[in-house]
Order: C-alpha cells, then sequence, then structure tokens
C-alpha cells in the first residue's frame, strides 16, 4: 500500500528502518529485530542504500524479502549520485515487478574515494530523482527533511528551499533525519509552514544506547546531543547508558505526540529493544 494512502487514512504512523547486513552470518539478527517488531504493526518499514549504491543488492533482495516473507508494507531508499537514468529505470521495473509502491529518493553520497570527475552528472540533486520517478511510474516518494539542516547547507533557509523543490516535484511525504531536541524539529515545522510545504513531516527518531557512539554518528549527520544528556551518560556503564536513552526517548516521543505529529520513524542499527521499549512506555 503507498504510504501516501496511509497519511490520508491514518492521523499516526509508526515506521522502522533497518539496513542490509553486510555479512550472511549477520542477516539471522536482522531476520530477529523484524519478528520482535512486527507485534507493533509498523505502518511500514524502510530499507537503507548505501553510498554510491554499494548495498544495492542486497537493499533490493531485503526489500523483496520483507514484503513477501514478512508481509509488511516497505519503503526502498533510492540513491541517485553516480547513477545513470538506465539504472534508476531498472530499480523502478523491479519494484513494479515486485509490488512495491514506495520509495525515499534520496541524492547519497558519492563511493568512497570515487573521483569527483568520474561521478555521471544525470542526477545530481534528490529533486531530479523525485522528478524522474513521478514522471517514470506510480510510486508514493518520501524525501528526506533536516530539522538541523543538512551539513552540505550554506544555511537553514537554503535548506528548506531545497525540501521544497523536492514537495514541488511530486513527493508525498518527508521523513525526517534523527534529532534529539524537540525543539529543532518545532522550528524545521515552522520553516516548513513558511515555505508553504504542505505534506506530512514525519520525525525520525533514534533512542541513545550508547553515547560515544551517537557523538561520533551526529558528528557527521550535524545533529545535536543535548549537553545535558551527554552529561548524564558519561561515565555510565553500558546498561545505565542504556536505560537513560531509552528514558529520553521515551519522554522525547510523548512531547512529539503531543505536539500532534503525524508518526514516529525509527532509526533500529538492526536492533529491537530500544525501539520495543519506547514504544511500550508511549501506550
Amino acid at each position: 500500500m503507498k504510504i501516501s494512502e496511509i497519511l490520508n487514512k491514518k492521523e499516526f504512523i509508526v515506521s522502522f528502518e533497518f539496513f542490509p547486513p553486510k555479512k550472511e552470518e549477520n542477516e539471522h539478527i536482522l531476520f530477529e529485530t523484524i519478528e520482535k517488531l512486527k507485534p507493533f504493526n509498523p505502518d511500514f518499514v524502510s530499507i537503507t542504500y548505501g553510498a554510491g549504491g554499494s548495498t544495492r543488492d542486497k537493499t533490493a533482495y531485503w526489500t523483496k524479502l520483507i514484503k513477501k516473507d514478512f508481509d509488511i508494507n516497505v519503503m526502498m531508499h533510492l540513491t541517485c549520485i553516480a547513477a545513470t537514468k538506465s539504472d534508476i529505470d531498472a530499480n523502478l521495473s523491479m519494484l513494479e515487478q515486485e509490488g512495491i509502491e514506495n520509495i525515499l529518493a534520496l541524492r547519497g553520497d558519492p563511493p568512497r574515494d570515487f573521483p569527483e570527475d568520474k561521478i555521471k552528472k544525470e542526477f545530481r540533486y534528490a529533486y531530479e530523482l523525485v522528478s524522474f520517478i513521478k514522471n517514470r511510474g506510480d510510486f508514493s516518494v518520501g524525501v528526506a527533511g533536516y530539522p538541523e539542516g543538512h551539513i552540505e547547507s550554506e544555511n537553514l533557509e537554503k535548506d528548506i528551499e531545497h525540501l521544497k523543490q523536492k514537495v514541488d516535484c511530486g513527493a508525498d511525504f518527508v521523513v525526517t533525519q534523527l534529532f534529539f531536541d524537540n525543539t529543532y524539529f518545532y522550528d524545521f515545522l515552522d520553516r516548513a509552514a513558511k515555505y508553504n510545504i504542505n505534506v506530512p513531516i514525519i520525525p525520525g527518531i533514534m533512542p541513545i544506547t550508547n553515547i560515544n557512539q551517537v557523538i561520533k554518528f551526529t558528528e557527521m549527520c550535524g545533529a545535536t546531543v543535548p549537553e545535558t544528556l551527554i552529561k548524564e551518560m558519561i561515565d555510565k556503564s553500558e546498561e545505565d547508558m542504556f536505560k537513560i536513552g531509552v528514558e529520553y526517548a521515551i519522554k522525547q516521543c510523548i512531547d512529539l505526540k503531543k505536539n500532534g505529529v503525524r508518526g514516529l520513524h525509527f532509526y533500529t542499527l538492526n536492533k529491537s529493544e530500544a525501539t520495543k521499549l519506547v514504544l511500550e512506555g508511549l501506550l
């Protein structure tokens, strides 16, 4: 089912993001994670696409597998950097053949150590991919939003202009990058409204379970971890960090729900326990 149709029918949705295991011996972990989270009846799950399509085959494999074996609505990430129109068309044909109607359209990052002058120029930005997909087939297309601005953006205004461009090209909904301070998300909604971005915006949530890992990750994507939370978690045991992080995420999600968000999209990191506890804490 198209995510755009689900959003038209439901006031609040829940979704999960997974990534394709790089090693076959780790595939059972993702199987187990999906099994443990399926009872929460996600409205959809998404499967990530590696830099420059580095996990393209595995992304397609897991997208098809989850739809077939787990009977869960699925959205495949699709990146366009270093891709040709024929590459994208082949992916779209595969999705049509498998009856998969949902795509998260992303620019993506170039393959590591890939020379800039060798990157194909058919797609430079995500809005071009959105336009291509919408003109090519009958898909529900989501795009990424950045509450604190994309790490490469000049400023927040330019960042929201880029989002507006993606929506004007046909994006049906927005899934945000993770954030840990809801103020950034509410400010993002205000900027979106100012630019007449009227599609549903779904906040991305990742419970913190290891502070050092999260600080490293957020340095790459530009998200801010509140100093008070860092101080509370520093020098704590793994068990205590996990507990603090889950409790913080529960409070964060309760506040978001009170303020009328359209749903919650959980970045699971292929683990179930933290997301499971957060959802149970919202009941």
